[in-house]
């Protein structure tokens, strides 16, 4: 996620397509008052030439046409979220495009249905309404390495892997849903034995943060999280495997103690 320090009004929400940010100004007030003080100068990135960026329509079925422009540029893209009666046009949206554009980033704004250039009607609209507004834009709109919308389409997902000789990993769209149900960490764990759990700190593929979840949820009270900070995901070198060994032989003791 990449982040844009404009004020601390900002908020920022986590978005479902990789490789975008999202910013949202709702109903803050402090705002107002940070953009009333006069800069000694403005920043270097407002100097920029606008580039004039015509305005273009979502279409979707039995959803009002959404109204946008879409700066197109290098990834982590950025994605505006108006705050309330606000529209794509307003003082902190062009003052984030001409910043993406200053630094060659992707860019969205767009307008709520029933706001500014957006079909639909305001008395009609929603939180809910909304919300799917701004589904709708990172859904059809945000450009990532893949989509979820792709992968239902195709049925498989390639996902970018350095330890594959294809350089990808080409999984099931079948597996992906399937595995939606064995979810673990959303809840306690029943596992009540002694674990220990060793992760490499340059894992690049799952972050070591995920063991110190596992730890936290499962209802064991002997659990060990052990951290090699010089090592990868896959944790081969003759050093992890002299942990590992090392590891296994200490709980041999630690069960034979307890049968005995």
């Amino acid at each position: 996620m990449a982040g844009v320090g404009l004020a601390a009004a900002a908020s920022w929400v986590p978005c479902r397509r990789r490789g975008w940010a999202v910013v949202s100004f709702g109903f803050h007030r402090g705002l107002s008052a940070l953009l009333a003080r006069k800069p000694e100068r403005a920043p270097w990135w407002l100097a920029a030439c606008r580039q004039k960026t015509s305005v273009s329509f979502l279409s979707r079925p039995d959803l009002p046409n959404l109204a946008y422009k879409k700066l197109k540029g290098k990834s982590p893209g950025i994605i505006f979220i108006p705050g309330y009666i606000s529209t794509m046009n307003g003082t902190k949206a062009l003052a984030i495009e001409d910043f993406c554009k200053s630094l060659g980033h992707a860019y969205i704004r767009f307008d709520y249905s029933g706001i500014g250039n957006s079909d639909g009607n305001l008395k009609e609209c929603t939180v809910g309404k909304w919300r799917k507004d701004v589904l709708s834009v990172i859904d059809e709109l945000a450009e990532g390495p893949q989509t979820k919308k792709d992968i239902e389409m195709k049925g498989v997902w390639a996902m970018p892997s350095k330890y594959s000789e294809e350089g990808v990993y080409r999984i099931q769209y079948s597996v992906i849903k399937e595995a939606e149900h064995h979810c673990l960490l959303h809840s306690p764990i029943p596992v009540n034995c002694p674990i220990r759990l060793l992760h490499g700190m340059k894992d690049d593929v799952i972050p070591w943060h995920t063991s110190v979840q596992v730890a936290d949820r499962v209802v064991s009270k002997d659990v060990d999280v052990i951290l090699r900070k010089d090592s990868d995901h896959r944790m081969k070198e003759k050093a992890d495997l002299q942990l590992l060994v090392y590891t296994i032989d200490d709980l041999i003791d630690k069960l034979s103690t307890v049968i005995n």
